[in-house]
């Protein structure tokens, strides 16, 4: 993981979300998998991305988690409606009552904890989540750490202290402070487009639910991104971001929206390691899938790093991104050098390993191309290792 290099830096977004990793109906060599709905057995995976705040360049991985659900005892053959209900209900209370360290939700605080530790005290990270991540224990273990923050997605209305109003209502009626272009990524349910956003902003203090105790006190700023002129036939952009960052000033609302959208490199990784590492294409044992997984994770995001760079940075040098001996291969293989080996050549170069062809340099670079590709180099470079030993 990428601890130490974020050290480097005095502040550090931490982008963290969770995948769902299906292995269909696999059968043989089960233990270790769990159920994950429609009969499909799998892991789950939740990972940490390291982003660099002012420009979003990935950074690396600095925290993961994997696990399995456990597969449901199966009910008594000869079970009435009545024993069915009351069983029912006896798995909710039973559920209910786990401690907090016990529940899949618990992942969200234990990233907090663990890069709380982990990452010099000179570096403040950020913590960038979805909805999923709007749990009171975040808000309430951000106050327990000295360099950590959130930003997080509100998934509920929430009730607010000395407030008659909701959180929605709260902000609604806040005067719009901006508006602010935002360019959105395509997905499976929009196309890519530019949303115009109008921003309102405030300080709110969420009640604490009682499971937290009375001297739980959860203060927060909020910034609220409403999209205005919406294109027909589109969902608009609607964004509550809670945040433990000071918001004061209509740049601050700016900056978290702005670390709010890099949230979309989780998602990124995440196709990177289904898509072009083809992580789920695999069938091992629960115990070999651990370090087979570590492995693809560390690619993707390298291969993640490396496409951002060409996106945003295809003139910085080469070495940038490649080590001195992936460069000594990549040289070796090219059939002619530019004179200036750029971040676009190590690309470019990487890609045509994995079958690019150089003829069709108008089509854009696939993210299975690049993995076979990134696969290959390391394969070479182990070769060139082996074959200059003295």
């Amino acid at each position: 993981m990428t601890a130490a290099l974020v050290s480097g830096h005095s502040k550090v977004l931490s982008v963290g979300d969770t995948t769902y990793l299906d292995y269909g109906t696999i059968l043989e060599k089960r233990e270790g998998y769990g159920p994950q709905g429609n009969g499909v057995n799998g892991l789950l995976l939740h990972s940490a991305l390291a982003v660099e705040p002012g420009q979003g360049q990935p950074l690396g991985l600095v925290w993961q988690k994997l696990w399995n659900r456990e597969h449901r005892a199966k009910p008594p053959a000869n079970e009435t409606r009545q024993q069915k209900k009351q069983r029912r209900a006896e798995a909710r209370k039973a559920k209910r009552a786990r401690p907090f360290e016990e529940k899949e939700s618990y992942r969200w605080v234990e990233a907090m904890m663990t890069l709380e530790q982990a990452v010099a005290s000179s570096t403040r990270v950020i913590h960038v989540f979805d909805r999923e991540g709007d749990i009171a224990e975040v808000f309430d273990q951000v106050n327990e750490l000295s360099h950590t923050g959130v930003v997080v997605r509100a998934a509920h209305n929430r009730t607010l202290e000395h407030d008659p109003n909701r959180l929605w209502e709260k902000l609604e009626a806040q005067p719009i402070a901006a508006y602010h272009a935002v360019d959105l990524p395509a997905t499976k349910a929009r196309k890519a487009r530019t949303a115009n956003l109008a921003v309102r902003f405030c300080r709110v203090q969420l009640r604490s639910p009682a499971r937290l105790g009375t001297d739980s006190q959860l203060q927060v700023y909020a910034v609220y991104a409403d999209e205005v002129d919406c294109p027909e036939g589109e969902d608009p952009v609607s964004w509550m971001l809670l945040t433990s960052e000071p918001v004061t000033t209509v740049d601050q609302a700016l900056t978290i929206l702005k670390w709010y959208g890099y949230r979309w490199h989780i998602e990124e990784f995440h196709k990177l390691l289904k898509s072009g590492c083809q992580v789920e294409r695999y069938r091992l044992a629960a115990e070999g899938m651990k370090p087979l997984l570590g492995f693809l994770c560390v690619i993707a995001a390298d291969l993640l790093r490396l496409t951002y760079l060409k996106r945003t940075q295809p003139k910085l040098p080469a070495e940038t991104v490649l080590s001195p001996v992936q460069m000594q291969v990549l040289k070796a293989k090219a059939t002619r050098l530019p004179k200036t080996l750029t971040v676009q050549w190590a690309v470019e170069s990487i890609a045509r390993l994995g079958g690019y062809l150089e003829h069709r340099r108008q089509t854009p670079i696939g993210i299975q191309v690049l993995w076979k590709g990134w696969a290959k180099l390391h394969d070479l470079v182990e070769g060139w290792q082996l074959a200059n030993l003295t």
